[in-house]
């Protein structure tokens, strides 16, 4: 991280936020493509200061997200994942549907805190049909387990490193700080910003592809 760093205070290592910036506008130049092309970018965040950040985020932009654990196997067993995610679905159903209206009130709860504790997991990835492209990671230390699953994937990793990790390991650093919520919301927003600038420039082209192949 030295070349991210601009001063040591009291054995505290201050980041040079020219870096952070500079970063900030290449990270922000590819995951703008990305949403361009209309591949999807999987926002990871398990920390509790950046779970709602990462989670609202990730919801305006219509991107998959993971806030609460991450489970061994998210990308790499991802044929599994999907079947826990069919799995709630199929509980979701039977509870609004009336298809439970003969079973006991203990059976009917049951299901529901299964259902609950299965949307803390994957509600945030349930409507994600395919592997997504990119991954954006708040902590790449704490999130070493999805970022090695994204690298073994060939995944575009982007992600907020703060002192103590490695930047080589990610293709997209952003050095700033990973665990004030302030500093993780304004990295996230910019993120997002810049996937809202891609989609919106995705979108003409969409309409004039379908207004070609209108016959006349």
């Amino acid at each position: 991280m030295m070349p991210f760093i601009f001063a040591e205070r009291k054995g505290i290592h201050l980041i040079d936020l020219n870096r952070t910036l500079d970063s900030l506008e290449v990270a922000g130049k590819a995951i703008k493509a990305i949403a361009r092309s209309g591949r999807k970018v999987l926002f990871v965040g398990t920390k509790k200061q950046s779970r709602e950040i990462v989670a609202a985020a990730a919801q305006s932009v219509g991107m998959p997200y993971v806030t609460e654990r991450w489970l061994g196997g998210m990308l790499t067993n991802f044929t599994t994942i999907k079947k826990s995610i069919k799995k709630m679905q199929g509980i979701n159903k039977m509870l609004t549907d009336g298809t439970l209206e003969s079973v006991t009130k203990k059976e009917k709860l049951l299901l529901s805190r299964k259902k609950d504790k299965l949307e803390k997991l994957f509600g945030g990835i349930e409507q994600l049909k395919n592997l997504p492209s990119a991954i954006f990671i708040v902590d790449i230390s704490h999130e070493h387990i999805a970022l090695d699953e994204a690298d073994r994937l060939g995944m575009k990793t982007f992600g907020i490193v703060d002192t103590n990790s490695n930047p080589q390991s990610v293709n997209f650093p952003i050095p700033a700080n990973d665990d004030a919520s302030k500093s993780i919301a304004i990295i996230t927003n910019y993120m997002v910003a810049c996937i809202k600038e891609g989609l919106a420039e995705r979108a003409p082209k969409t309409d004039a592809t379908k207004t070609e192949e209108v016959p006349a």
